[in-house]
């Protein structure tokens, strides 16, 4: 499989470099490109993606911008023409830092660093027992033992946890599902993650989790039954 990455870039010609390399690498499939954070932001926090190239300097917000106020993380890879943005970036911790006019081994290098294979970068890497989520301004840490189930909201979701504590984030039940820890969770319902480790009981089209009631699809309930531990 392809790693799935977005441009962010406002210099059409530097955009174009971009997407000539991706093609070039044949791991990359490139979902979109966009000139400005705002366009970005809203295709990012309605889609998932792997890779984010972004560009820091553009008319209005910045490439940081847009990373404060991401639903999630993908792997970013700055590409911009001035080094003195390398302290930020090591700052939000990102892949690596691609300095304008970069050759396309520079970029393949830019690649090794991503060591984990398309479809498995999940949540900031599904390994982890932890998430964070954006809410209320700031960067939540939720560790996933503690996290009941996940519930659409419409353009939000709301995390439930074990001490009864309510997180509402933008985010989908759609994008999540490829992001958190699939051995923890998993999805029962259109509007529905839960913890697999958190069922206290199944009856019928329905399972509880600490007295919440939540629908199970008919279409998910196998893999469900197929999860647990029955004797």
């Amino acid at each position: 499989m392809k790693w799935t990455c977005v441009i962010v870039e406002d210099l059409q010609v530097a955009a174009d470099y971009l997407v000539k390399c991706c093609e070039k690498s044949a791991l990359l499939q490139v979902k979109g490109h966009f000139t400005n954070v705002e366009q970005a932001l809203d295709y990012l926090n309605k889609n998932s993606v792997d890779i984010l190239f972004l560009d820091v300097e553009m008319p209005g917000a910045t490439g940081f911008d847009l990373l404060d106020q991401l639903a999630y993380y993908p792997k970013v890879i700055l590409t911009t023409s001035k080094s003195e943005y390398a302290y930020n970036a090591f700052e939000y911790n990102v892949t690596d830092f691609l300095k304008k006019p970069f050759t396309y081994q520079r970029f393949q290098e830019a690649l090794n660093k991503l060591t984990t294979p398309a479809g498995d970068n999940n949540i900031t890497s599904t390994a982890t027992d932890h998430i964070f989520i954006k809410c209320d301004g700031k960067l939540v840490r939720l560790n996933n033992d503690d996290i009941l189930f996940i519930e659409s909201m419409g353009d939000y979701v709301k995390f439930v946890t074990a001490d009864s504590k309510k997180y509402i984030t933008h985010n989908t039940i759609k994008n999540l599902e490829e992001k958190v820890n699939r051995q923890t969770f998993i999805k029962v319902h259109r509007s529905y993650i839960i913890n697999i480790n958190k069922i206290d009981d199944i009856r019928e089209n329905d399972l509880f989790i600490k007295g919440n009631e939540i629908p199970v699809s008919k279409a998910h309930k196998p893999d469900v039954l197929k999860r647990l531990n029955i004797i």
